[in-house]
């Protein structure tokens, strides 16, 4: 009885492994935060940007990539 019960604890742990690992590859390969919130059914996106937020940093350093990029060639087409 009690192998059985473990084995269904670690069926369902894996379970949620599985779909942490899905979500933040999601969003480490720039998905939209709310499609991903969606996905999980979390209520509202603050739940997900809590939980994810590990994942925030790379984000953000390519969010500063692309601005940064973007601003130059506005630059270099004004000149």
């Amino acid at each position: 009885m009690l192998n059985q019960c473990f084995r269904k604890q670690a069926a369902a742990h894996r379970l949620k492994d599985r779909r942490h690992s899905r979500s933040t590859l999601l969003l480490i390969a720039e998905e939209n935060p709310k499609v991903v919130s969606e996905r999980l059914g979390h209520s509202t996106i603050i739940l997900t940007l809590d939980t994810y937020s590990h994942v925030l940093p790379a984000m953000q350093e390519r969010a500063t990539a692309r601005l940064e990029n973007f601003l130059y060639a506005v630059c270099a087409s004004a000149r």
